[in-house]
């Protein structure tokens, strides 16, 4: 049977074979490309999970390198900034030491509260840096040596002392260092031992709150009188009667002349009879020496004229006084042969002490009791007990100086013995109350130390032996009683001095070892690296941890088996341990990717300026005149890049770029000229420098005219930004709203806030106060809000500074942004392309410049605008000369922020701390809120800065990795920080090895160890800040970008 004929099928079923056919290859095309999009998810989220690990890695990175600073800073400042207990405690006149001891009680105030008063009525004469050898008479070692212009000239008080030796002693007065006149005068009125923090001063010099000699004066209605030195007003403020105080200005050593002229203006006339009930103890402190050696040197003729002058005054004072007033004439300091002071030589410490009375009160030391082999001297905390005693004062409480034997002996043979055995055993017993304070332990373990334990002891059961025999107890019996207290004051003493005036070497030495080599492990992760960073971050972290795991093992066996021999703390062992370990560790990671290394040191100009600025930036702080100026420094050097800048610019072959490099230049030399007009002078610059801050220099409040500019500044700075962002066509998506009303509202209300805040300090409408009052606080507390809170809640949650335009013909060739052309002809732009990184990250800096303006007054509100603009225009003037990669960008950003701290009326000083920051936005002290609202304000322009270094990276880089490119974004982002740390903390480091250094100088208290601290401080804040908010937004600002364009 044949096949039948197949019909030709109908042209419906062809139609729909086709259909068919065409859907299989539809539908196959719709699998590959579902097939795809899923690849390219897959790829997407395993990029996104590798960079979020990538992220979390670097931060933990950066973080170590923060935790190796911290603890550099840590070591060395427990052994440079010692610290001691200072006790409240106050002695009392009705209270004596010895009842304890079964003495009994004090039954009376006016013959002398402890002991017999001696005087009614004292003169007390500083004559700063009155060396000893300046008042003894000139013997010379050879026939063929000649006298110094310092010698014989200051000569009445040794005639006196030798012609009357019962009137009068002259004696070595030896200064515990630092060897300073705010220090020294710590230690002549609380018979203690300052140290470089004490509790309740500071390095400005302020109140003393301890015990002290002038305190009990006043206590027992002493009318006091003062003039000279205005050092004193700062110590003892309230303590002087009003009529008859008068400081003198103290730190120009070019005027020989003024204090001293003006204390003998208002000594002399008070000595006069007819106004001897208007006082009962006179303080004169004389400055010429002092100015005559700083200026010239001692061996000039300029210090025997001081000294002929000097001479002249102590004869009028000796025939001024009466019969019942004890003189005393003494240096708080001597100096080194070129006339300077501060550290421990022989000269420096070696002061003179005379004191001289009409009557015969004074005698001499047994043979016996004499020094050997050298002149009998006495410490300067000895003056303490012994003015205290003679006057009919208590000691105060913290005493640790012995009274000065002569004083008491005078010429009754055994009795001045016994009574000299008397105040030793009483000055004794007080700093034995005192210790039993300070250590909280019963009197049978006070101290462990056999000596002390021993000589107290030993005097007391001879005290109480001879005590039943009084009158009939020979003098050399009481001479044993004497040694025996004198043995325990020494030997108190020389602990304490061990435990408290001592720098602590082996601690400063740690914390400088660690943070050199952390200095090492920064340059080389930011500067030393070829490639992606990000890469090594994984092999840096593994090394390290086991650096870290080695460290700790090794310094825990070292601190808890050879801590107490090596006299080092477990803590500190453990931390120098750990921080070692991790260097160790970075180091050999290091070596294991050699390969990857280069050379650390620049490798162009702008890496060379760089480094210029950093080297020259850290020797400054050699110099106190350079460190005191260093705010023009600053300035100098930011000027400096914008000029060259500006040069490098007009170089650029581009058009577009040598304008805006041009442009940009001019402006940033222009702001910085503007920002240097904002100042508030330290007391050392005068009177060479003129506070712009406040209204004045002797007012606190802002000038009207600053709160105009704030207002003024709302208007205009948004738009200025703006303007930045207009030329990349970036100014869409969350842009308008966050510059333009946010931001601009923000300000605004920032103005009113300090208006309000000059209302309610001016009193303007004083019926409206408590209106004032709350509508300012509300007020700080929505700008906070609207910048902190919202602003990284829709800084997290924002989308791109982006737009699409379609156009049917073609755009114009000048239009920045993206441009595809569809199937339909239309093309489409992506405007802002061009800048979607750094768009979108500027918004959080912008979020942080609101709250930091508002902490700022309205003075370092305008300073903290103008930061904003020159950050905007150092990434202008890196991106028109391609200095993304350079070393200059981070550097510049620091510059800026440091520059910024002194235009913002901060100085390195602590009295400069604005304290009034923590109740801008309360009304009461609330922790932790309160402290960190302080050092927002202190540190505002570094933290500001410091959250803007990854936009050195960010700002115009490309939205995806460029094809054949060897570093990410986050690579670039990572060394940029890095090297803001380094820059850091090479100033931090700097500081505080000068500061080491010059631990004995004369300014370590007022410029160098403020300066250290300052440094140390902004290494902290700004690397925590930088790495968290920084680092720490970078995350959420690629991811952003990422979701549009792709990981890949």
């Amino acid at each position: 049977m044949s096949a039948q004929p197949q019909k030709p099928r109908s042209e419906y079923q062809q139609i729909a074979a086709k259909f068919a056919a065409a859907g299989a290859v539809q539908a196959k095309e719709l699998a590959a490309k579902r097939s795809k999009d899923e690849q390219i998810k897959l790829r997407n989220k395993i990029a996104k999970r590798d960079f979020k690990y990538s992220h979390g890695l670097l931060v933990a990175l950066l973080l170590s390198f923060f935790y190796l600073h911290g603890v550099g800073i840590f070591l060395f400042t427990k052994g440079f900034l010692l610290t001691r207990l200072v006790l409240e405690h106050k002695s009392s006149c009705a209270v004596s030491p010895l009842q304890e001891y079964g003495d009994a009680p004090v039954s009376g105030v006016d013959g002398g509260c402890w002991h017999p008063k001696t005087f009614n009525k004292a003169v007390v004469v500083i004559i700063d840096a009155l060396r000893y050898d300046f008042t003894v008479p000139y013997v010379p070692e050879d026939n063929t040596s000649l006298p110094h212009h310092y010698h014989n000239a200051f000569t009445t008080p040794y005639q006196i002392a030798s012609k009357h030796p019962e009137n009068a002693v002259l004696l070595p007065f030896i200064a515990d260092p630092p060897t300073t006149t705010l220090q020294r005068l710590k230690g002549l009125t609380t018979g203690t031992l300052p140290t470089f923090v004490d509790a309740g001063s500071n390095f400005a010099g302020t109140a003393i709150e301890e015990d002290n000699v002038i305190a009990q004066l006043k206590s027992l209605g002493k009318r006091m009188a003062f003039m000279g030195d205005d050092t004193w007003m700062a110590l003892f403020p309230g303590y002087f009667e009003e009529d008859m105080n008068h400081p003198y200005e103290s730190l120009n050593v070019w005027d020989l002349h003024t204090v001293d002229n003006g204390v003998n203006e208002h000594i002399f006339p008070l000595l006069d009879p007819k106004n001897a009930t208007k006082w009962d103890v006179l303080f004169a402190h004389y400055l010429g020496v002092d100015h005559a050696g700083h200026r010239y040197g001692p061996d000039h003729f300029a210090m025997t004229e001081k000294l002929k002058q000097m001479d002249e005054v102590v004869q009028r004072l000796v025939d001024s006084i009466d019969n019942e007033t004890l003189l005393v004439v003494m240096g708080d300091h001597g100096m080194d042969p070129k006339g300077d002071h501060g550290g421990e030589s022989q000269g420096e410490v070696e002061a003179a002490l005379w004191m001289y009375s009409k009557n015969s009160v004074f005698g001499r030391l047994p043979e016996e009791l004499l020094p050997k082999d050298e002149t009998r001297s006495v410490a300067q905390i000895d003056l303490v007990p012994t003015l205290s005693l003679l006057l009919g004062a208590p000691i105060p409480f913290n005493n640790l100086g012995a009274p000065i034997a002569e004083a008491f002996l005078g010429k009754r043979g055994d009795e001045g013995m016994r009574n000299l055995a008397l105040v030793s055993r009483l000055t004794a017993a007080q700093i034995k109350r005192y210790q039993r304070e300070c250590s909280g332990k019963s009197d049978e373990d006070l101290d462990d130390d056999s000596v002390v334990k021993a000589s107290w002891n030993a005097g007391q059961k001879k005290w109480e032996s001879l005590w039943s025999k009084w009158t009939k107890v020979a003098g050399n019996e009481w001479t044993h009683v004497y040694k025996d207290f004198l043995t325990f004051q020494r030997e108190t003493l020389r602990i304490c001095k061990y435990l408290w005036t001592r720098f602590d070497l082996v601690s400063m030495g740690a914390g400088v070892s660690v943070l050199l080599g952390s200095l090492l492990v920064l340059a080389i992760y930011a500067r030393g690296f070829t490639g992606d960073r990000v890469e090594l971050t994984d092999a840096l972290l593994k090394r390290i941890r086991n650096g870290l795991t080695v460290g700790t093992v090794c310094s825990l066996s070292v601190a808890f088996t050879l801590s107490e021999k090596l006299e080092v703390p477990k803590l500190h062992a453990i931390l120098f341990g750990t921080a070692m370990g991790m260097i160790f560790g970075f180091l050999s990671a290091s070596l294991s990717a050699r390969q990857r290394l280069a050379s650390i040191l620049p490798d162009s100009g702008w890496g060379f300026l760089s480094l210029l600025f950093t080297i020259l930036n850290s020797v400054i702080f050699g110099s106190n005149s350079f460190t005191i100026w260093e705010d023009k420094t600053l300035s100098y050097f930011i000027a400096t890049f914008a000029v060259c800048g500006f040069v490098a610019s007009l170089r650029k072959k581009n058009i577009s770029g040598r304008t805006l490099g041009t442009y940009h230049s001019i402006m940033l030399l222009v702001l910085t000229r503007l920002a240097s007009f904002s100042r508030l002078c330290r007391e050392e610059q005068m009177p060479y420098c003129k506070s712009t801050f406040y209204a004045s220099a002797t007012s606190s409040v802002s000038a009207p005219w600053t709160l105009a500019l704030l207002f003024v500044m709302a208007l205009a700075l948004p738009a200025f930004v703006a303007d930045f962002y207009t030329g990349t066509k970036s100014y869409y998506g969350p842009a308008p709203f966050y510059i333009g009303w946010a931001f601009r509202f923000g300000l605004l209300f920032i103005a009113t806030f300090w208006t309000l805040d000059s209302a309610d300090n001016g009193s303007w409408f004083p019926q409206y106060e408590g209106l004032i009052k709350g509508s300012k606080l509300v007020i700080a507390q929505v700008v906070l809000a609207m910048a902190l809170v919202a602003g990284h809640v829709g800084f997290g949650w924002s989308s791109l500074c982006l737009d699409v335009d379609i156009q049917e013909a073609k755009p114009a060739a000048s239009e920045e942004g993206t441009k595809m052309t569809s199937t339909s002809g239309r093309t489409v732009t992506i405007l802002g392309y061009a800048n979607v990184h750094g768009s979108r990250y500027f918004l959080l800096v912008l979020s942080w410049a609101l709250a930091l303006n508002l902490l700022q007054k309205p003075m370092g509100g305008l300073s903290m605008g103008i930061l904003l603009y020159q950050i905007l225009t150092v990434l202008e003037i890196i991106d028109a000369n391609d200095l993304s990669a350079s070393s200059i960008g981070p550097v510049m950003l620091a510059l800026l922020g440091n520059a910024h701290f002194f235009s913002t009326g901060h100085q390195a000083t602590l009295s400069s701390i604005q304290w009034e920051s923590a109740f801008i936005p309360l009304t009461t002290i609330r922790y932790p809120w309160s402290p960190l609202l302080v050092v927002a304000n202190t540190f505002g322009p570094q933290i500001l800065t410091a959250i803007a270094v990854p936009l050195v990276a960010l700002w115009k880089a490309p939205a995806k990795k460029v094809p054949g490119e060897n570093e990410s974004l986050l690579g670039k982002v990572a060394k940029a920080c890095a090297t803001y740390m380094l820059f850091q903390a090479t100033i931090a480091g700097a500081s505080m090895v000068c500061a080491g250094w010059l631990r004995r100088h004369l300014m370590l208290y007022r410029i160098f160890s403020p300066r250290f601290m300052l440094g140390a401080v902004t290494l902290l804040v700004a690397e925590l800040m930088c790495v968290l908010i920084g680092v720490g937004g970078v995350r959420w600002n690629l991811t952003a970008v990422a979701e549009v364009f792709g990981y890949t």
